[in-house]
């Protein structure tokens, strides 16, 4: 190959792994980690884990940037607004930031409306296990969203920046479950 066909060959592959849309690591079926972490809800602190909520059906985990930002408040009070037809279809929320549980109690109340549960994960354990960290800013969480089914598996995932379609694609995903599953 002579260097001018060489440096376009690798433009090439360059550009087309760029160009390539960006997937999560947890693909359809895959099983999720479990994990434990110090949760809001409310304004109060606990102990939430992800078994014990997947023992009583399925469960959306979605991470997000940063407590207070513009969008992540919209998508927050978007998920607690919806947070009903997401219990009516057997389901719970969940959401997990890299923000300190000072912050994250605040938002429950503030943004969440005491209506799910937020999760800090300073140490980004649970953001790097779903694969969430954010590539251009590793201090925060990508905006990604999963259904996660009774059985500890991926039912859907949906990753954009833009908070305005995971409630609804969530929504949608749950209400897709066999009913078995969602009525767990």
């Amino acid at each position: 190959m002579t260097p001018s066909i060489a440096v376009r060959a690798s433009f090439i592959a360059i550009a087309a792994a760029l160009a390539a849309p960006a997937f999560a690591a947890l693909d359809i079926g895959d099983p999720v980690p479990k994990f434990t972490a110090t949760a809001a809800l409310g304004g109060k602190t606990f102990r939430y884990s992800l078994a014990d909520a997947l023992a009583k059906g399925p469960v959306v985990v979605y991470f997000f940037p940063a407590a207070d930002s513009r969008d992540c408040s919209l998508e927050a009070h978007a998920f607690a607004e919806a947070i009903d037809q997401f219990a009516a279809l057997g389901a719970t929320v969940i959401g997990v930031s890299a923000d300190d549980i000072d912050t994250l109690a605040k938002f429950s109340v503030k943004s969440c409306q005491s209506r799910f549960p937020v999760a800090s994960d300073e140490s980004k354990t649970v953001i790097e296990g779903f694969d969430a960290l954010m590539q251009t800013r590793p201090d925060f969480a990508n905006r990604l969203s999963y259904v996660i089914t009774p059985n500890g598996k991926v039912a859907y995932f949906y990753q954009n920046l833009n908070p305005d379609k995971h409630v609804e694609r969530m929504l949608n995903a749950v209400r897709a479950l066999p009913k078995a599953t969602a009525a767990r």
